[in-house]
């Protein structure tokens, strides 16, 4: 868990093009992070 006011790590993931986007690419730009944490599993 972050603190509040912390930096996010750096990370890379694919955008939705499967492009892999590094998170320190995107520095000085918003950047909204959205993922569905049950997208791949049963039920």
């Amino acid at each position: 868990m972050l603190d509040v006011d912390s930096r996010a790590p750096d990370f890379k993931a694919p955008d939705q093009h499967g492009n892999n986007v590094c998170l320190t690419d995107l520095r000085g730009s918003w950047v909204v992070l959205w993922w569905y944490p049950k997208a791949s599993t049963a039920g």
